[in-house]
């Protein structure tokens, strides 16, 4: 999963956008997604300068329903 580093947070939450996924809100630094349809609610740290952590990000594309690479072609 080498391509999952330094992404930008803002570009993960637009990656997601075009997966069906519609920000709800936000709460503190965090976007809220959910899909309708779906029981999951994703949470995206926004982070000014600080991409996304990569553990953090492969649990969210896993609850997200997508593999990596589906996402990284969203991305």
């Amino acid at each position: 999963m080498a391509g999952l580093h330094n992404l930008k947070p803002q570009r993960v939450v637009k990656a997601f956008e075009r997966a069906g996924w519609t920000i709800k809100g936000q709460r503190g630094s965090h976007v809220i997604l959910s899909k309708e349809g779906s029981l999951v609610v994703l949470s995206i740290p926004i982070h000014k300068g600080k991409p996304i952590k990569r553990g953090l990000l492969e649990n969210q594309i896993k609850k997200a329903g997508l593999t990596v690479e589906e996402f990284l072609g969203l991305y």
